[in-house]
């Protein structure tokens, strides 16, 4: 039989995860809350690149609407996005 024995320190690295896991779905669900997300919050919900997400508007894979200099995108629309790409 072997005894695992948990430290303090195992407890406090174990709190800065869940600390930092929680404040990901807080911040998640904060983007998700409004509906015209820009780029950035569009890049950090895909995991993509600058690069990858121009490709997406490009090649009319993900709408978007540009006012000046700034892109705007719909959540519903990356929402589509991700469940027309879902594989099992």
């Amino acid at each position: 039989m072997k005894i695992d024995l948990v430290t303090k320190e195992d407890l406090l690295i174990l709190k800065e995860e869940l600390i930092y896991e929680i404040n990901k779905l807080v911040e998640a669900k904060t983007v998700m809350q409004n509906k015209w997300l820009k780029s950035r919050d569009v890049r950090k919900i895909l995991n993509c690149s600058p690069g990858t997400l121009q490709n997406l508007r490009i090649n009319n894979i993900l709408p978007y609407t540009k006012i000046g200099g700034a892109i705007y995108y719909l959540y519903d629309d990356i929402e589509n996005l991700l469940k027309k790409n879902k594989t099992f």
